[in-house]
């Protein structure tokens, strides 16, 4: 896992053995064990990592008005119940919700005001509750909908 695994060897003297993995990949997901020897102790952790992925089809940025899918899958291991996605700390946009069994959420003509923070939060069997943000950004034109532009003979236009 090197070089994205790093331990803090000064937090060590004071009792911190915490390991940093940065970036966690889909493929860290599962149990890990600490071992500290100190003196004749032995002091043991377990720590069982989960990972929640959003995807995105096609990648970001996305282009104004071509149909983007976004998907949210976790390590976590119960039955899926719903998925529920957020924009901007809301539920859908204005007048939309979407919440749904698979973890994909399909806009069909994504516009500017499409980007932006989106949550996914998957909740499942067991009530469970898991999330992760997603920054979405959205190529296109964020002005005038007929924009005109006057320029002198001669000089630039832009």
């Amino acid at each position: 896992m090197k070089p994205r695994v790093s331990l803090q060897d000064s937090a060590l003297r004071n009792g911190n053995f915490s390991l940093r993995i940065d970036p966690v990949r889909s493929e860290d997901a599962g149990l890990y064990e600490a071992w500290v020897k100190y003196n004749s102790e032995v002091h043991t952790c377990h720590v069982d990592l989960g990972v929640i992925t959003v995807t995105l089809s096609p990648p970001n940025p996305v282009v104004e008005k071509e149909m983007l899918l976004m998907s949210c899958n976790s390590s976590y291991r119960a039955s899926l119940v719903e998925t529920c996605w957020f924009h901007n700390g809301h539920l859908g946009p204005t007048s939309r919700t979407f919440c749904s069994l698979p973890g994909a959420l399909s806009i069909l003509r994504p516009a500017m005001s499409d980007a932006g923070s989106w949550l996914c939060q998957l909740r499942y069997s067991d009530n469970k509750i898991i999330s992760a943000t997603y920054s979405l950004e959205i190529l296109g034109f964020d002005g005038p909908t007929n924009p005109v532009v006057y320029a002198a003979a001669g000089s630039a236009a832009h």
